[in-house]
Parts: structure tokens; sequence; C-alpha cells
């Protein structure tokens, strides 16, 4: 027998799944036990044709409808999924093998969020008159046209809608190509715009590793290409894009700081570096995985750190009851692994954790490291798992310094009773989305990316719609024209 999470065919394009079994087979391995759950088939270049052909000729009528037209169908597509919550978190956890406490509140809600804030501004998609005397210019708000989005292992359900609802809601058509890893979700997202109403070929998805990617990138007819993955493949992306002269929006990782000075409330500063770290295992780009302690309170927080992580609950992801999940694969679990080593053999203080838990799956307990320098390796590079490593300071003028001291700049957090210096502070730190007293919110209404390394454009927001459509201007000449003869 089938197992409930095996789609009706490895791609969806042109509004109805799509198989090609000559593609190389993929694996879909449920984190939490190992064992294969699902087959999906990498795209032939037989299968990207179809895609982008598809896309490219369904684009125009797609973007002659109007606005209100287009954000009524996202707007249905976000009221499905919503509907659907409980079976979306479900695939999303056999996909990735977060738990369903996490998934039932945090991804397909996400996702619906998305189509919603979207479909809402579809409508609002106008240009501006600039008057010049008699004459003027006009512009208009224009889609790119041929949209790529590729996404990530940790998010994708929220990752395929993220990048989804402002390339359909500017009039764009999309071909999604999923992780690998996670190949399942951005398929129910494909089939609910089709219910929802959105024409055949207008988002289509493909399954594939890198080279499907690169199939996707480097083709001509492809007007942007949107990101999200490591900061190596970025750079790689970015660089084909380039040699097409796509629009490009890149969202990386990071080593964001989380400073926690000695006037902060310290159970929410714990609560927000346990968000900023453990939540979905540590899988997320915008962590805080750097966190700074001002000396007063070091012990205290580490103290109240230790006890409230070993609350956490390791076990099967479908019992709501469990609030910590296993690694995305065996491979990353040993890369995490492999840190944890790193960090004992530098020096670093085992607070908590740092063993593979003793289950199926891919689990590794909550870790915690104090006592970490800023040249370690685990204060240096991403670990994308569950490893804090908790750093101590004196000074606002020396955290600032030590915190923008690396080739990231995603997030950064602040945890001060004092909000002159929290506003201070943030507006020191080199980092694209940040938070005051909080850690890891990513509404749908406030842009998301990051400076330096960690990517350009933004996701989510208004300013997604700008990376996302063009401006055209127009002018207009009331008058007779003077020319030299």
């Amino acid at each position: 027998m089938t197992h409930p999470a095996q789609p009706k065919a490895s791609h969806f394009i042109n509004g109805e799944y799509v198989e090609d079994t000559a593609g190389t087979p993929i694996p879909v391995i449920y984190a939490a036990t190992g064992e294969q759950i699902a087959t999906v088939h990498a795209a032939t270049p037989a299968i990207v044709e179809q895609a982008l052909s598809t896309a490219k000729a369904a684009q125009k009528a797609w973007a002659r409808m109007t606005g209100t037209e287009r954000g009524r169908i996202l707007r249905r597509a976000a009221d499905i999924m919503r509907e659907r919550n409980h079976d979306l978190s479900v695939l999303e956890t056999y996909d990735t093998g977060k738990p369903l406490q996490e998934t039932l509140v945090a991804d397909a809600t996400s996702g619906a969020d998305a189509l919603e804030y979207f479909g809402g501004l579809a409508a609002s998609l106008t240009g501006e008159h600039i008057p010049l005397g008699d004459d003027w210019v006009y512009t208009k708000r224009e889609a790119l046209g041929l949209c790529v989005g590729i996404g990530a292992w940790n998010y994708p359900t929220q990752i395929a809608c993220w990048k989804g609802a402002p390339a359909l809601a500017c009039g764009n058509a999309m071909v999604f190509k999923p992780s690998e890893t996670t190949p399942l979700c951005a398929l129910k997202v494909a089939e609910i715009l089709i219910e929802a109403g959105a024409p055949a070929g207008i988002y289509n998805v493909i399954q594939g590793m890198g080279e499907v990617g690169g199939a996707l990138v480097t083709d001509p007819r492809v007007d942007k290409v949107s990101l999200t993955g490591s900061v190596p493949t970025g750079k790689k992306v970015y660089a084909a894009a380039a040699e097409g002269m796509k629009h490009v929006t890149m969202e990386l990782g990071g080593k964001s700081p989380l400073i926690i000075f000695d006037d902060a409330d310290i159970d929410n500063a714990v609560g927000g570096a346990i968000n900023g770290n453990f939540y979905s295992s540590g899988q997320v780009c915008s962590n805080g995985t750097r966190v700074f302690v001002q000396k007063g309170i070091k012990e205290k927080f580490l103290a109240r750190l230790a006890e409230r992580t070993g609350n956490a609950i390791l076990g099967d992801p479908m019992d709501e009851a469990t609030s910590f999940g296993p690694m995305v694969t065996e491979n990353q679990m040993n890369i995490v692994l492999g840190y944890i080593e790193k960090g004992k053999e530098e020096g670093a203080r085992l607070i908590c954790g740092g063993r593979r838990a003793g289950m199926d799956g891919y689990f590794i307990e909550p870790t915690v490291f104090a006592d970490v320098t800023d040249d370690m390796t685990i204060a240096r590079e991403e670990i994308f798992g569950p490893v804090m490593s908790v750093l101590d300071f004196d000074t606002e003028e020396e955290v600032v310094a030590r915190a923008n001291d690396t080739e990231f700049g995603l997030s950064a957090g602040v945890f001060t009773k004092d909000f002159t210096r929290a506003h201070r502070v943030i507006g020191n730190l080199e980092a694209g989305s940040c938070f005051i007293n909080s850690y890891n919110d990513a509404p749908v209404e406030a842009p998301f990316g990051g400076v330096k390394a960690s990517g350009v454009g933004r996701e989510n927001s208004k300013e997604a719609i700008k990376h996302f459509s063009q401006v055209k201007s127009v002018y207009v000449r009331m008058g007779d024209v003077e020319a030299a003869f």
C-alpha cells in the first residue's frame, strides 16, 4: 500500500500532475524514523521545457486580468489552505520532520497569510502621474514575466507561498523547484491555486537537484530568480542569473547576533534565545545563534536556559505533545554533530545536550555551549541545527563591534528594558530583519531579508512587490516637437 505522503505524481504543470519516470528517482525520507515514505522523479529536460513553455504561454493573459481578479483567486487559495490546515500540517511534518505542534501554527498558516496579504495588495498596484507643465509622465507597474522560485528544505509550504504569492499578485507566472529533500508540500500549493481558480500554467512545480535548478536559472525565457538557500549556493545562482541580466532575490543564511543586556527580563530573554536557536530544531536561516550575554547576568541566564531546555519533549513529531523534532536528513544531522565536536575540541563549555538522542530518526539534543569566543568555528559558521553559542560581553560598544564582525547580516536581536539603548543598538547592527525584546517573528506584513553575504532583495510586505514588478514610464507631449533640423 502506498504511503499517504506519496503524491499523485512528481510534478505539477499546466494545472495537472505530470510524471516522467525517466527522471532520477528522489527518495523522500521521513526524518523521525529514517524510513522512505515516497518517491518522486527529478525533472527530465522534457519536463523542464514543458514547465517553462507552459508558464511563458500562460503569463500574458494572467497579467491582463485586473489586480482585483488575481487577488480574489489568491484570497480563495488562502481560504482553502486554512480549511485544510490539519492535512497540510501533517504533510509538512512528513516532509521535514518538524513537530505537528509547530507545523499546525507556523507553516500552511504562514503560507495562507502570504496568499491573503498579496491577494489584498494585487488591486492596489498603481502607477503615478507626474505633471510637467502642459506635458506629463505617467508610470505603470508591470509584471516581470516568468519567475523561477528555488526553495529550501526548512519551510517548504511557506517558501512556495512567500515566492508565489507576490509573483502572482504582480501578474507573473512561476516555475517553482522545491528542495529535493522536501518535495511534497509545494505540489499541494500548486493544486490549491488551481482549485481556487488560477489559470493553468501560472504556477508550476517541478522536482530536481542542482542541475534542474541550473537549467531553470540559465534559461533565456526566465526574467527573475528568487532563491532561498545557503550563501555558497546563492553566490552560484546569483552569478548565473547575472549572465542573463535577470532580476534576483537571494534569501541566504546567517550567523545572527542576539544581544542580552543585564537589565533584560531573564525569562523573556531565555525564551527569545530558545526561539532563535531551537525552533524547527535550529533549522532557520535567521536564527540568533551567537547569544551575547552581559557578564552581570551570565550564570543566572545559563542556569535558567539549561532548566528550560530540559523541558523540550523529543519524540514522535505526529504527537502534538512533542516540542522538538529531528534534523531534516541524516547528512544534516552528521554535519551538526561534527560542529558539536568542534565546539568541544576548541574549548567551549557544554552546558546541555551535545549528543545524538537515543531514538529512531535524526534527533540531536538541544545543545548549549557557554564561554564561546569569537574565533571558534561554532561562532563563525552557520550550523543550521540546534546548537547555541553563548558569548560574554562587558560594554555596548564592544558587543556591537563583535556582533558586526561577520560576513553575514540577516537578523539581529536585542533584549533590554532600556528602550533608548534598544533602538540605538539595533540602529548600529548590520542586519536586515531585527527584533527588540523578541526573536524570529516573521509576519508577512514586514519585509524579510538580509545585508552583506546574507542576500539581496526582500521577501514579504510591500517591498516584495517591487522585486516582482518593474516600472514603465511614459512621457506625454501635448504640444509640438522641437528639433534641431
